[in-house]
């Protein structure tokens, strides 16, 4: 399913208080959600739903045998230390989450409760768990992907537009996620021909002026790494790329469908999908510690024909060929 199926099935109910609309009787469980995008997000939505249709086909119906308490952070740091702390106060079976911004603060505010987590590319380098196979604490989930992926961004991006020899890789330094992805496009991007340097995403108004100076030289390309800032900025960084017409690598499908050139990553509905079951097996008695933090199953190559045509590219038959899904 797409975004407008899920939104459709959930009916928009998702954006409110979902705390107020059940409350908890005899065999009701009790979920926490924090999530660090925008409620309002319509992607952000689209993942929400297909993670509570996972969980309602593992029989799990809210307001029957289940209360879910959601935060949305909107990128705010601050906001997710203090619904982290909400959160673990309200005492739920379980809670969910999304990506390292928000992880990190849920670990801080509670070693014992339960935690899934999606989307978070490097669990043992952030300090989340002490291994893959035997997690050894309160959390076990989903990574975003293995940092390897990364390396394939600048051929990717070569082999899409031959004509690149620079590349500007926008990233968040911030977090361990961040700083791993770029020292992987900056190894491998010599084998590919290509030079790498970095624009921080943290403020709007300097990635701005970081792109502006950047497309000034000719033959240059963009890579966007991941992270929550990456998907808050991302309006933003595609009417960039766009203005300066700037061919980009992604690291998701929904980059490409809203007009970017070409991703290659794992498939987040999915991650959504599979957080779910783990829920699941938790609320049924199992122990987080017991669960293995498992790798993406589904990567895809998504492109898009028009993005390429209005940048004066032809895509190579060989995209074409392995593409899972082209955008006309």
């Amino acid at each position: 399913m797409r975004r407008r199926e899920f939104i459709t099935l959930i009916g928009g109910a998702a954006i409110a208080p979902l705390a107020a609309r059940a409350q908890p009787g005899e065999g009701m469980r009790r979920v926490g959600v924090l999530l660090p995008l925008s409620a309002k997000d319509p992607e952000a939505q689209t993942r929400y739903a297909a993670f509570l249709q996972a969980l309602q086909q593992l029989g799990w119906t809210e307001g029957r045998n289940l209360r879910i308490d959601a935060r949305w952070a909107e990128g705010n740091v601050a906001d997710m230390r203090k619904y982290a702390a909400e959160l673990v106060a309200l005492a739920p079976d379980v809670i969910v989450t999304t990506g390292p911004t928000s992880l990190g603060p849920l670990l801080q505010a509670t070693r014992v409760m339960p935690i899934v987590f999606a989307l978070v590319p490097d669990p043992i380098g952030s300090g989340f768990v002490k291994s893959l196979s035997r997690p050894g604490s309160n959390a076990t989930g989903f990574m975003m992907f293995e940092y390897s992926l990364c390396g394939k961004w600048p051929e990717l991006l070569k082999e899409i537009a031959p004509g690149v020899t620079r590349v500007a890789a926008l990233w968040d330094p911030t977090v361990a996620a961040g700083i791993g992805q770029f020292a992987v496009i900056q190894s491998a991007a010599p084998s590919a021909g290509v030079e790498v340097s970095p624009i921080n995403i943290a403020d709007a108004a300097e990635i701005e002026r970081d792109v502006a100076a950047f497309a000034g030289s000719a033959n240059g390309g963009l890579i966007m790494t991941a992270s929550a800032l990456s998907a808050i900025r991302r309006d933003l960084i595609l009417t960039l790329a766009a203005r300066h017409k700037l061919p980009a690598v992604y690291f998701e499908r929904y980059y490409v469908a809203e007009g970017g050139l070409v991703s290659y990553g794992a498939n987040f509905l999915d991650q959504y999908r599979r957080a779910a079951g783990y829920v699941d097996r938790i609320l049924k008695g199992e122990k987080p510690a017991d669960l293995p933090v498992q790798a993406p199953t589904k990567y895809e190559l998504v492109v898009n024909l028009k993005t390429a045509k209005a940048l004066g590219l032809t895509v190579p038959q060989s995209i074409l060929a392995r593409a899972d899904e082209v955008i006309e």
